[in-house]
């Protein structure tokens, strides 16, 4: 016979946690309601929010497009480069398919970023966008050259921010590889997710920021725990575990690139490698800017806003010459191999003084091959 008073502790302690997880998500998504609108595009519902200049205001093409990374939402990318690029751009800020407020139909195709990339670029030109700086993280850095391979008219430069772009021996994670298990998954989502975050949320907040500390309030402020709904969770679990699949196959395609690239990496960067993929894709590009940033970590968009915003302007037209008074590109070279990078200080881990790269000439000496920064404090 089958013990009865085990099994109904179980379905007992499941039921609790079922009604836990669905008032908590609830809360979730009144505490964080949409913050822009929304663009159908091919049976999905993009939520996109456009800040700063307005549609057809000087200096409003190219648009600022800036892309998220896995387990985020535009709310992100907003407190750390939005208000402050809205200054003197067109800002877009997009939830990729299946994150935030955006939906995307079923089907691991949505996972692809090329795919996601095809739904963006319609819902950009129902906005009116002909062409965007996009600027990705993480994840959304292989979106981002997804959208510059499929639509180099379309694209006026790329910006990288310790972005995924070479395949890499990690996994997804032991929750995301649950999650996407076909009938253990969907209770997990929906039962156990929302309980473990409330344990695992600070750790994690910590491991994606270090050594930098983690902003003030960041879960609040970036509505993270949005991917705490079981359909979000989803997406974001396969996101990740068809991601090295698809990089490996766009790797080779890399050389195509003709849109002006620029890539920022934090040389203590702990969940993408700078040597496998910032460095790797520079030494792919000849004319890529890399710019290392030592003593950060997986956030250089938090961690060193103005660096990002200086090499932002730096590929608008109209504020192309600003930072020219305060730094020089120095292009990477193709016929070397890039060592290292080191470059970027950091005062108190927190002042970042947007300096002046190191002469050409002391680069080739020291045998590193990255256009990094250096304080002149």
């Amino acid at each position: 016979m089958v013990p009865t008073a085990p099994i109904l502790a179980l379905a007992i302690l499941f039921g609790v946690l079922l009604v836990m997880s669905a008032f908590g998500i609830a809360r979730v998504e009144a505490a964080h309601p949409p913050a822009g609108q929304f663009v159908d595009v091919e049976g999905a519902r993009l939520h996109v929010a456009e800040i700063g200049l307005a549609r057809g205001s000087p200096g409003a093409e190219p648009a600022i497009v800036l892309v998220h990374g896995a387990s985020g939402n535009m709310e992100d990318m907003r407190l750390a480069l939005g208000e402050a690029l809205a200054r003197s751009h067109r800002v877009i800020l997009i939830d990729r398919p299946g994150h935030g407020w955006s939906s995307r139909p079923p089907g691991d195709t949505y996972a692809s970023p090329a795919r996601q990339a095809e739904l963006v670029a319609e819902a950009l030109k129902q906005l009116g966008v002909r062409r965007s700086i996009l600027v990705g993280h993480s994840w959304g850095g292989a979106f981002v050259t997804a959208y510059a391979l499929a639509f180099p008219e379309r694209t006026a430069g790329v910006v990288l921010l310790s972005a995924v772009t070479h395949p890499w021996p990690a996994n997804p994670g032991w929750y995301n590889n649950i999650a996407s298990l076909a009938y253990l998954g969907p209770l997990f989502r929906r039962a156990m997710v929302y309980p473990l975050a409330l344990i695992m949320a600070d750790g994690l907040s910590r491991r994606v920021f270090e050594p930098q500390p983690v902003p003030e309030d960041y879960m609040r402020r970036a509505a993270i725990r949005l991917v705490l709904r079981p359909s979000t969770f989803f997406a974001n679990a396969r996101d990740l575990a068809l991601l090295r699949d698809f990089i490996a196959a766009q790797v080779p395609r890399y050389a195509d690139l003709r849109s002006p690239v620029v890539i920022i990496t934090g040389d203590r960067d702990t969940m993408v490698s700078p040597e496998i993929n910032a460095c790797a894709l520079a030494a792919t590009l000849p004319q890529a800017k890399l710019i290392s940033l030592e003593g950060v970590g997986h956030m250089p968009h938090h961690a060193a806003p103005e660096t990002v915003v200086a090499a932002i302007d730096a590929l608008t037209p109209a504020l192309g010459a600003a930072p020219a008074a305060h730094a020089r590109w120095v292009p990477v070279s193709d016929n070397r191999q890039i060592k290292s990078a080191r470059g970027y200080k950091l005062k108190d881990h927190e002042h970042m003084d947007a300096g002046r790269y190191r002469d050409a000439e002391d680069a080739r000496g020291s045998g590193r091959l990255t256009a990094s920064y250096r304080s002149t404090a």
